[in-house]
């Protein structure tokens, strides 16, 4: 059975902006802001799921990566 819903793991590049991949399918995609971005996923999951049942949802996890000094 297919899963209600589809993880992705968001990241902020070096640059500025943002690469999505799902922790369950082979599904990647990159975006300059975060509105471009859900866009692109959700194109991104049309595509992989062009011929069969695509999940009822999509969730764009954030993950930040911060360095603070100690001092």
């Amino acid at each position: 059975m297919q899963s209600e819903e589809l993880l992705f793991e968001v990241t902020q590049e070096a640059d500025g902006g943002f690469a999505a991949e799902c922790l369950t399918e082979a599904i990647f995609t990159q975006a300059d802001s975060w509105d471009e971005l859900r866009g692109n996923v959700k194109d991104a999951v049309n595509g992989y799921y062009f011929d069969s049942e695509k999940p009822a949802r999509i969730r764009l996890h954030l993950v930040k990566d911060e360095i603070l000094n100690a001092a």
